[in-house]
């Protein structure tokens, strides 16, 4: 059974590379002094919009980790569960070791890990923005070895990455001080996503949970930090488990309201359920490059909201949002006269159904309920 579900899996994260495009390029490196081949994943989507503009995953160890990024990557945002992104793999396959070289003295890059430690920032980078349409969101990936060298971009003044994924680290030993030191002081949002598995060898094991001792101690509202450590797992299949995890974690506020987001945060909101719901669509796009149009999703959750505590003042903010967002249906109108029903002017109520029974049906209200609401209003006034 369980062979089954990974079979699965497996033709899942596969056919949906099939539908995204990979490509396979030969990067001549300065720095490096040699070439180094790299995979390019676009999203589906990428030729049919010329103004998009896309987050990009950089992901070491490219030759083994490059295709479970980029299948869940592809994936989650099929389900729009996080934005579409450009992947890019780097290989590493006989060079591991010479490319995350560091020093005995003080844990930071020298000779070649130096070199690809520029080779990353000062020229696949900038290759990569100049050739396609990427955000300012960035996610850099590693494991094992290339875990702990990703984290040697948080020690720039100006961070390359916004987001680091940093599964089972063979961390350098100075990094137990610098990666807390850092994160504490981080001056805009930052993602650091920790990962684990109780098989991996007890120095990786020690490490990894005194670093997440350290994170969890420290009060920074710029990081958003997430910890994982898994039972069943080997060092070399805790990717697996730990991609999914992370990307659950990073694009947290792109996917749409949740049952439990709902019950949890949004009923028990202390500010206008309309605000919540307008400083995530803006935290969307000030951290991805990206205005989302607001799901009809999310606007059924605030309205359910809305009804059920009663707040029925907020229907008029949410209305006029709708009728934005949504012009040529019904939900805008039907939210605007439920506004005015529920705050004593039955009048505009009518009127404001009526005029809403012209526009298309969406999200469960139909012209009959909004006539009926009309008609009802109607009735008990007299007009």
């Amino acid at each position: 059974m369980k062979k089954s579900v990974i079979f699965f899996l497996f033709l899942l994260i596969t056919s949906a590379q099939i539908e995204a495009q990979v490509k396979y390029e030969t990067f001549q490196s300065s720095k490096l002094g040699e070439e180094r081949q790299i995979k390019i994943q676009l999203p589906r989507g990428y030729s049919s919009n010329d103004d998009k503009t896309y987050p990009l995953f950089i992901v070491l160890d490219g030759d083994y980790m490059f295709e479970a990024v980029a299948g869940n990557v592809d994936y989650f945002s099929y389900w729009e569960d996080m934005p579409e992104a450009i992947v890019v793999g780097v290989n590493q396959y006989g060079k591991r070791f010479d490319d995350t070289l560091y020093s005995e003295q003080n844990s930071l890059p020298i000779e070649t890990g130096a070199a690809f430690f520029e080779f990353v920032g000062m020229e696949l980078v900038p290759y990569l923005e100049n050739s396609f349409r990427i955000s300012n969101f960035k996610v850099a990936v590693g494991h094992g070895e290339s875990a702990n060298f990703i984290n040697y971009y948080l020690l720039k003044p100006k961070l390359l990455f916004q987001a680091y994924v940093v599964i089972s680290p063979e961390l350098a030993p100075n990094m137990l001080s610098y990666i807390p030191e850092v994160l504490g002081k981080i001056p805009s949002k930052t993602f650091y996503y920790l990962a684990n598995t109780k098989n991996n060898s007890e120095s990786i094991l020690q490490m990894t949970n005194a670093l997440n001792s350290d994170i969890l101690a420290l009060e920074n509202e710029n990081l958003v930090y997430d910890f994982d450590s898994f039972e069943g797992a080997s060092h070399y299949s805790v990717p697996t488990h730990a991609i999914p995890s992370a990307i659950e974690g990073i694009f947290k506020v792109f996917r749409p309201i949740s049952k439990e987001e709902y019950k949890e945060v949004i009923l028990e909101l202390e500010i206008s359920p309309v605000l919540y719901l307008q400083e995530k669509y803006q935290a969307i796009s000030d951290l991805f490059g990206i205005d989302k149009k607001i799901l009809i999703n999310d606007f059924r959750a605030v309205a359910a909201a809305i009804e059920k505590n009663e707040w029925f003042e907020y229907y008029e903010e949410l209305g006029k949002m709708a009728r934005k967002a949504y012009p040529e249906t019904i939900l805008g109108g039907y939210y605007l006269g439920r506004f005015y029903e529920e705050t004593g002017e039955p009048k505009k109520a009518m009127r404001t159904y009526q005029s809403a029974y012209a526009f298309e049906e969406i999200a469960g209200i139909t012209r009959d309920e909004v006539l009926e609401r009309a008609d009802s209003i109607k009735e008990d006034f007299g007009y």
